[in-house]
């Protein structure tokens, strides 16, 4: 592979380096060969570097090699019978959100979650993935025509996904997937973005499962709010870390990642930085800045804050100017995903909703009530298979009040908070087209003198915050919220094929 022709010098040399750890590991990429992979040997990595560095751009080359030598991708939607001769490689992000911007990427990313737990599938339907995989005959299945099944097979040719391949022959995931359970069987290759969001106990598991995993991950990012302003990768070996300094040249005229690397000059102070912010938007309209937060848009793409308050606050005027009644969701409201509220005797059960993916932080989209009491049909934004119905626990937070408001509740269920404004801790691994962010709640922050890993922890929130934005930065300097143009909706997500069959298994 010719480097120079699509990767920087940094870039290239870090490639260098992960082709040697991973030719010890078996897999040769300059020759396309694989070897036996060697026992009870195991290497962790990290590719770390700011945004605009390049590491989603090596991640994808990477992947495009070790494909071209012949590993095979293991999704987690569903795995054949294990061949000696097969080599594993998986792609993983903590969230659906961040899976979802690898995959917009080309790169087919599943979720941490989606590798630890694997499906359990009905025999029957087991042998049509057999099938589409290339390792049997086409089977005959009572209720399936040809047809649909032609149509499985077009669809998994193009996208590679079990689930969704047997969606388009007119099956949903609770009539192919009896239960889950946790992967007996290790990986062989991990390679995780977005590493910055991982706990020590994500970070174990992955290690048990993949005895080569290699990291990508900011250092400029928050970490975890349980790891005391570290992150996992930041405790290897200097050998084992490579660095992507060079900002890349597709990322080279891009205001947003100018002002989010303007962050690490120690001198810079809030009003500097502001300023900057101001003048950028006079010369750019990818940065804007902002009189008033932009209600339209809270709907899918949430206001980024620092406080709880502030973000109760701006969840309860979005409520307000839509004419939200208070004991009600109005379908397209959004929905965070706040865990899941199941005793341990419902495990099958919890681990079906977070394959589904509701896990913690999740965004979801309010479709309407379902069809039994306390139940709702949501849309999970970044999920493969998005549409679910599930028992739900909805809380709307009051200001000054303690306890929140609960519009409807089933005894047991996926807990969610609404979702128009969110902290930008929980936005971490997220990045949307347009992104507010509520620059008050920096100023206090600034004013506080707060520090996190030696760096204030103004810029460290700024940082995070200016690169969830893909296309335009909206800085909102006032506490004003505009009227909308129109009611919400949900006309612009994604409909189904099939219909919703998940609430006999999710109550």
């Amino acid at each position: 592979m010719d480097n120079a022709l699509t990767l920087s010098h940094d870039q290239a040399e870090a490639f260098d380096s992960i082709s040697e750890m991973l030719r010890s590991a078996g897999v040769d990429l300059e020759d396309s060969l694989l070897t036996p992979p060697r026992d009870g040997k195991s290497s962790v990595a990290a590719v770390i570097g700011k945004a605009g560095s390049g590491k989603t751009l090596l991640l994808a080359e990477l992947v495009k090699e070790l494909e071209a030598a012949g590993v095979d991708i293991v999704s987690g939607d569903y795995e054949g019978k294990r061949r000696k001769d097969r080599r594993t490689l998986a792609i993983l992000a903590p969230t659906n959100k961040a899976a979802s911007v690898l995959r917009m990427r080309g790169v087919p990313a599943t979720t941490i979650h989606r590798i630890i737990y694997t499906p359990v599938y009905d025999p029957e339907y087991e042998r049509i993935a057999e099938w589409l995989q290339g390792n049997g005959e086409r089977p005959e299945i009572e209720g399936l025509t040809i047809e649909a099944l032609d149509r499985a097979m077009a669809f998994y040719q193009t996208h590679k996904s079990i689930p969704g391949a047997l969606a388009s022959a007119g099956l949903r995931g609770s009539d192919f997937i009896t239960g889950w359970k946790r992967r007996d069987e290790p990986l062989d290759i991990g390679l995780v973005d977005e590493a910055s969001m991982l706990d020590e106990k994500q970070f174990e598991d992955l290690k048990e499962i993949f005895p080569t995993l290699l990291l990508f991950g900011d250092p400029a990012q928050l970490a975890p709010v349980n790891q005391s302003g570290s992150m996992v990768f930041e405790r290897l070996p200097a050998p084992a870390k490579f660095e992507l300094q060079r900002i890349h040249r597709q990322d080279a005229d891009n205001p947003i990642l100018d002002l989010a690397h303007a962050l690490a000059d120690p001198a810079l102070e809030f009003h500097d930085f502001e300023t900057l912010i101001e003048e950028t938007a006079r010369k750019d309209e990818r940065v804007v800045w902002g009189q008033r937060v932009e209600v339209d848009l809270m709907a899918r793409s949430p206001v980024l804050v620092w406080r709880n308050a502030t973000r109760i606050r701006l969840i309860n005027a979005f409520r307000s100017v839509h004419g939200a009644p208070e004991d009600m969701l109005l379908e397209g409201e959004p929905l965070i995903c706040d865990g899941l509220e199941l005793p341990s005797k419902h495990r099958k059960k919890r681990l079906d909703l977070e394959a589904r993916g509701l896990i913690k932080g999740a965004q979801v989209i309010y479709l309407g009530p379902g069809r039994k009491p306390g139940f709702s049909r949501l849309h999970v934004i970044g999920a493969e298979d998005p549409q679910v119905s599930a028992a739900s626990i909805v809380k709307i937070e009051i200001p000054d009040e303690e306890e929140p408001f609960i519009p409807f509740a089933a005894r047991m269920g996926a807990t969610f908070l609404h979702g128009s404004a969110v902290t930008i801790h929980k936005a971490q691994g997220s990045q949307w087209e347009n992104v507010q962010v509520f620059a008050p709640d920096l100023y206090v922050a600034a004013k506080m003198g707060r520090v996190e890993a030696g760096q204030p922890l103004w810029k460290r929130l700024a940082y995070v915050a200016i690169t969830r934005a893909q296309e335009r930065l909206i800085w909102v300097v006032r506490n004003r919220l505009s009227r909308p143009t129109g009611p919400l909706r949900v006309d612009d997500l994604r409909v189904a094929p099939a219909p919703l069959k998940l609430e006999e298994e999710t109550t």
